[in-house]
């Protein structure tokens, strides 16, 4: 089958990967759809560490193929949208409804793939750059059929971290204000997920004044290209502050950007060893910095969630969809999002 594996120097398109049959617990899905995230671009480039060879891809949407034992929730034909999220689900973590803090959802590549005889690690325990993938059970959530497969498959990533660190971590209220930093795929969730949960004042900051559009149609109410302009906005500063494109001197603006008990949100990831900083004296009026990990989501709640808040057209989906490219395409894919060109590239199989 064609899968897109990075093997330490190169990517290639290959056709002779295999995936071995689900096991108890699992769930084998054929992909029918996959976005690409910069994080499978930061395995690449070096910035997140992972083995290699390993096929790529962590934002997908497919078909059910087969279940294995004890599989209940899902069955073949169901059309579902996979998380990352390898969660064990009976840990205290996972029973206090963190499954992001799993510690059996980190760090634990397998390798339920074989090249010539080689085994190939899975990437983010999902793997969507692939024809098939097996996944544990916990990851695969039933969706509508109506739902595109392009679409659902964003919801897994983009809209998980993105709407997620909205309304699960940072837990946005009614008139807040709010100031995103970087207004790629996340970025734009984050502007949606603003807006659904009743922001007042939502500025959109990105170099880019191409993005002026797309980000007030996911919710922006003002549009910068500088943060030096926030402050006409919000005299003084803002509730939340969400840094979405992993700079460190960015997430040094979003915390400078606060008012008052305001929190610091960061969403972008820089290099593992990178370092930010900032005035200890600027955080004694009850502001926050805030890690966190895949929107601090409970994908089996949340995607249905998601899901449905899409059917009722208060979630977009369909418009963070710029292009899709078969998986032959990888390359120009790859290429698009580099430079910046699309919202979200979508593969297809």
């Amino acid at each position: 089958m064609r899968g897109v594996v990075f093997d330490g120097k190169q990517i290639q398109v290959v056709d002779d990967l295999e995936v071995r049959e689900p096991g108890p617990g699992e769930v084998l899905v054929a992909i029918s759809a996959a976005g690409l995230c910069h994080s499978d671009l930061s395995v690449v480039d070096g910035t997140i560490p992972f083995p290699v060879p390993v096929v790529l891809g962590h934002e997908g949407a497919g078909v059910v193929e087969a279940v294995g034992v004890g599989v209940t929730h899902v069955g073949p034909g169901d059309h579902v949208a996979l998380s990352t999220l390898a969660n064990c689900g009976t840990c205290a973590e996972c029973d206090r409804g963190r499954p992001t803090m799993c510690r059996q959802a980190i760090g634990r590549p397998g390798q339920p793939f074989t090249r010539g005889g080689q085994s190939v690690y899975q990437f983010a325990s999902n793997s969507a750059f692939a024809e098939r993938t097996v996944v544990k059970a916990v990851q695969a959530v039933r969706i509508p059929k109506d739902i595109p497969m392009p679409s659902a498959a964003l919801i897994g990533c983009g809209v998980l971290t993105g709407v997620g660190a909205v309304l699960n971590r940072a837990r946005v209220g009614l008139g807040d204000s709010v100031v995103v930093i970087g207004t790629g795929g996340i970025g734009l969730n984050v502007l949606q997920g603003a807006r659904i949960a009743g922001a007042l004042t939502i500025v959109a900051v990105d170099a880019n004044p191409g993005k002026e559009a797309v980000a007030r149609e996911f919710g922006a109410t003002h549009f910068l290209t500088s943060a030096e302009g926030v402050r006409e906005i919000l005299p003084n500063g803002a509730d939340h502050a969400f840094e979405c494109v992993g700079r460190v001197e960015l997430i040094r603006q979003a915390v400078d950007l606060l008012d008052r008990h305001g929190q610091a949100v960061l969403l972008g990831v820089p290099p593992a060893t990178a370092e930010a900083s900032f005035l200890v004296s600027s955080m004694y009026l009850d502001k926050s910095i805030l890690g966190c990990r895949y929107g601090s989501s409970r994908p089996q709640r949340d995607i249905a969630l998601y899901a449905q808040l899409y059917r009722e057209g208060r979630l977009l989906l369909d418009e963070l969809v710029t292009e899709t490219y078969p998986v032959e395409d990888f390359e120009k894919a790859a290429g698009d999002a580099e430079a910046g060109r699309v919202a979200r590239g979508v593969l297809t199989f």
